[in-house]
């Protein structure tokens, strides 16, 4: 009985694994090539699915909060303060909730643009304009463009990403097209290559990156021209001096007419029918 238990434990631990069941082969090194194609392959077989064939990106700050949110925070940093009115730190608490309440405009402000977008598109009269919502998947601004397209009952799509810190897939994606990506370089990608038009709102090194890799595209002719829009001309013309980069022959005078500004999302919307009419 001993020598039989000897000899299956041995036997067991002999079997081999196929490549494709052996998640500590196809997580090493060597076989980097077969994740990014895996990531390339899983979202577009999905999107072709489910016919997601031109997409309104929205990028924007994960940290932007929606206005009622907001508001309660400010008010809970205001009774702290209260409770401790020499306190430095709740002083600073309260100042950054105010920025927050103030910011949580362009949180609205996406959310009424993406509804915009898909009511229309929903429509009988916008037949040639199937796009769907397609963000980042996080919380903030990407939260904010899936949600107004659920508002409308409509589908959206999004690509999260790993990261360090956790980011949770926000509840308003359609399940069937969210997705969790490792690699930023297929994520930019994916993007990339059913979009129609591109829309920054406010956000920090995630969304300058990806505005900047879409300028470079449109402007070295690596993509087609789309609309690029960026809402909120004065947190753009205040963050960026693009007449710096023309006034030093860093770009060419051309350059500055890749993007245009946008306060509304109707002025967003109509940007965009007018450049595929």
């Amino acid at each position: 009985m001993e020598a039989k238990q000897h000899q299956d434990a041995a036997s067991a631990a002999a079997e081999p694994i196929k490549a494709y069941e052996d998640l500590q082969f196809l997580k090493s090194e060597e076989c980097r090539g077969v994740r990014l194609q895996l990531e390339f392959m899983k979202p577009d077989i999905f999107m072709d699915k489910y016919r997601v064939d031109s997409t309104i990106v929205i990028f924007g700050s994960a940290r932007t909060l929606p206005p009622e949110v907001s508001q309660q925070r400010l008010e809970q940093a205001e009774r702290d303060l209260a409770e401790r009115p020499g306190d430095e730190s709740a002083q600073a608490a309260v100042k950054h909730a105010k920025r927050l309440v103030l910011d949580s405009y362009y949180y609205q402000l996406a959310r009424d643009f993406a509804a915009l977008v898909t009511r229309e598109c929903q429509s009988r009269d916008c037949q040639n304009l199937k796009f769907v919502v397609l963000t980042g998947g996080g919380g903030g601004i990407m939260e904010a463009g899936n949600r107004g397209a659920a508002d409308m009952g409509g589908i959206s799509a999004a690509l999260n990403i790993t990261l360090p810190f956790e980011q949770c897939p926000n509840p308003y994606i359609t399940p069937e097209l969210s997705f969790l990506l490792h690699y930023f370089s297929i994520r930019k990608m994916h993007f990339l290559k059913r979009a129609r038009a591109l829309c920054c709102f406010p956000g920090g090194y995630g969304t300058m990156d990806e505005l900047f890799e879409a300028l470079t595209l449109v402007q070295t002719h690596k993509i087609a021209p789309m609309p690029i829009i960026l809402f909120g001309r004065e947190f753009w013309e205040q963050l960026i001096n693009w007449d710096v980069f023309v006034e030093r022959g860093l770009i060419s005078p051309g350059d500055v007419k890749l993007f245009t500004y946008c306060e509304t999302p109707e002025e967003g919307w109509e940007a965009i029918v007018k450049f595929y009419s």
